[in-house]
């Protein structure tokens, strides 16, 4: 299955001394100022880093999480000139569907490992042979172990090639994919490219936005003004946008430099549905950790960066498309989605969860990744 693709198998393993480089920083810690009231309203709080920062140094066990990363089967492969890490988890049914994942930003494949299971081995989780998938898990160039990001031009729809390229060299003529986040952008990108045997996609989100004429509102519904309320407070705290867009290299100065930096600078984990947020404490800091490890937080942000130039024109995404809406995550207006994309054929809302809902709540999530898959067979 691996003829197109030159492999090399691959193992998580922090050397010890970067453990112990960051036990000696994150003893050295100068926290700001703390703000009046020291609260979420400014930014992330003193209270919140201190405890976090003390639990880091003291009760989180990153070899722990390393060895969870390594239960699956990793790869390194170079395409399009760029190295790509990868997991690759087929399933023992001889009838599996191929499945890609792609994870968020600020997130990484670590964000899957929960789902791994249950989605190759469903009989194994309570599920039918028949809903079982072959997993593929990449991580997008430039985050993780995909690294280093070696030219410039990295925007989604180059990923979304880069990752069928990826699909085709492991063997596999027809595949879905399933993402959130950076993970939905690439998805839908994915369904734009409509590559031969593309079964359809299902994301978490859907980017789309008003246009301005005033007709898309008479078909709003109470609940989607409630998703624009949602959408105006998650603007006025994204400033991460704004930065990444116009100057990543900048701030990844001090994040690269400070591991509490990048802790508070991947304040999504924590604060992305004003205070909702279900992401662990083990959870958050085995993400941030990766990223301070493998020292990805500029080549990460980039991508706002390179997306922002693009300025690419609007089209319509006409591949099979289902859509989860989590309670807590960025809302999805189906009126404008619709517009944007000809071809939902699954919508779901979920009562509790937000944007990192494949931390927060795999096993709805994974019901719902059978439920959409089953109707395109």
């Amino acid at each position: 299955m691996t003829e197109n693709l030159n492999l090399r198998p691959f193992h998580v393993d922090i050397a010890q001394a970067e453990l112990d480089d960051l036990n000696e920083r994150l003893a050295r810690t100068r926290l700001p100022q703390a703000a009046p009231g020291d609260n979420w309203d400014y930014g992330v709080p003193n209270s919140y880093l201190s405890e976090t920062v003390e639990y880091w140094r003291n009760g989180f066990d990153w070899r722990k999480q390393e060895a969870r990363m390594n239960e699956f089967p990793q790869y390194l492969t170079e395409i399009d000139g760029q190295t790509v890490h990868f997991l690759h988890v087929p399933s023992a049914e001889a009838d599996a569907t191929p499945l890609l994942l792609i994870h968020t930003y600020p997130g990484s494949f670590v964000d899957f490992l929960d789902m791994i299971g249950p989605l190759t081995d469903p009989v194994a989780h309570g599920g039918d042979a028949a809903d079982a998938f072959s997993v593929v898990v990449p991580s997008i160039p430039g985050f993780g172990f995909s690294t280093p990001l070696v030219d410039r031009g990295w925007t989604m729809d180059r990923v979304a090639k880069t990752f069928d390229q990826l699909m085709r060299g492991l063997g596999y003529d027809q595949y879905g994919v399933h993402g959130s986040d950076a993970g939905a952008m690439i998805s839908r990108e994915l369904g734009l490219l409509n590559p031969d045997g593309f079964l359809g996609l299902h994301v978490l989100q859907l980017f789309s936005f008003p246009s301005g004429d005033p007709a898309e509102f008479e078909k709003l519904e109470p609940k989607d003004y409630a998703a624009l309320e949602h959408l105006k407070w998650f603007q006025s705290v994204g400033g991460y946008n704004a930065i990444n867009s116009t100057r990543p290299q900048t701030v990844a100065v001090g994040i690269s430099d400070s591991p509490v930096g990048q802790l508070a600078w991947n304040e999504l984990f924590n604060n992305f549905g004003d205070g909702t947020s279900l992401v662990t404490r083990d959870q958050i800091l085995t993400e941030v950790s990766l990223y301070w490890f493998t020292n990805t937080s500029a080549a990460a942000g980039r991508y706002h960066y390179e997306e922002a130039k693009r300025a690419a024109e609007p089209v319509v995404n006409a591949a099979p498309t289902g859509v989860a809406v989590f309670a807590d995550d960025f809302k999805t207006i189906r009126t404008f989605a619709e517009r944007d994309n000809s071809n939902i054929v699954h919508w779901s809302e979920f009562p509790d969860g937000g944007h990192f809902a494949s931390l927060e709540r795999p096993e709805p999530l994974v019901a719902d990744l059978r439920s959409f898959f089953a109707k395109l067979k």
